[in-house]
């Protein structure tokens, strides 16, 4: 019977992810299971206690949204820690691209009886060091709305990733990008560069629909520069993936992508956006053992 860790982030939305977690507790304490809980006081304080539990031989249970799913999955990443998720954070889209229940005692079974599957994450490394995401790094002006969604204090979910995108897309003006994938050089200009794990950002928009966690490939989305008007309708295009039809993205796929840019770019990686370009992202194959 496994035994479980689950690390709860309270100042980051965690009262919604503490209803959700109970709910999947009953079900894995009534199937004789073990659940500790641990209440971090930062991402980095989550991390430090997802290894101290990997290394009591527990699996990891990240409790929340893509920030704190991306930061103890990218701690674990390269040891043999199995690591679940429980969803309750505004976007989950990493849970998405893994297909996870959204049901709570569907996804206890999940946790329970179901084998891991190993993954691929992203080595990222910029001015602020090195460090490993699991869902995509983004850069321009989608990295942008999603700073401004992370600090609505209003709006919630899918809307304030809207709200956010419409808001950065009406003051932004396209950028040059030098994109190095896999030491082909490529020039750029326009609103964004996304290396990408999963299909899946910004709230289950589907940046990239070939995208897969477990190929060993990064899916490298430019989208170039073009009337706002037009950027509007590719916004809503991520709905369903359709974007990817229009002449005005260009899709690579590669090991390792570097994004460099001619001024102050954001970057962010799974929902974090604290610093600007360059970056290099890589991908490392296979590298976290995920229950899904």
């Amino acid at each position: 019977m496994r035994q479980f860790t689950a690390i709860v982030n309270p100042a980051a939305g965690g009262s919604a992810g503490v209803a959700v977690l109970l709910r999947v507790a009953r079900v894995l304490r009534e199937a004789g299971a073990e659940l500790e809980t641990e209440y971090s006081r930062s991402l980095p304080h989550a991390q430090e206690l997802a290894r101290e539990a990997g290394q009591r031989q527990r699996v990891v249970l990240a409790v929340g949204g893509d920030g704190i799913v991306g930061g103890i999955g990218g701690a674990l990443s390269g040891t043999d820690t199995l690591f679940g998720l429980i969803p309750a954070g505004r976007g989950n889209d990493f849970a998405r691209a893994l297909g996870l229940p959204t049901d709570p005692e569907a996804l206890a079974r999940v946790l329970l009886h179901h084998v891991p599957r190993s993954v691929d994450t992203i080595e990222v490394e910029s001015a602020h060091g090195r460090s490993v995401a699991l869902g995509s790094v983004y850069a321009g002006v989608d990295a942008l709305a999603n700073r401004h969604a992370n600090r609505s204090t209003v709006l919630k979910g899918a809307a304030s990733y809207y709200a956010g995108g419409l808001r950065a897309v009406a003051g932004w003006r396209p950028a040059g990008y030098r994109v190095t994938v896999d030491g082909e050089e490529l020039t750029h200009r326009g609103y964004t560069v996304v290396a990408a794990n999963s299909a899946y950002y910004g709230s289950g928009r589907i940046i990239a629909p070939d995208a897969r966690v477990d190929d060993g490939l990064l899916d490298v989305v430019m989208i170039r520069e073009a009337p706002r008007r037009l950027f509007f309708a590719l916004m809503n295009e991520l709905k369903s993936g359709a974007h990817v039809h229009r002449p005005e993205v260009r899709i690579v796929r590669g090991t390792e992508v570097r994004i460099e840019a001619d001024r102050d770019v954001p970057f962010g990686a799974d929902g974090e956006v604290d610093t600007v370009l360059p970056v290099t992202a890589r991908v490392l194959p296979g590298a976290l053992a995920v229950l899904c």
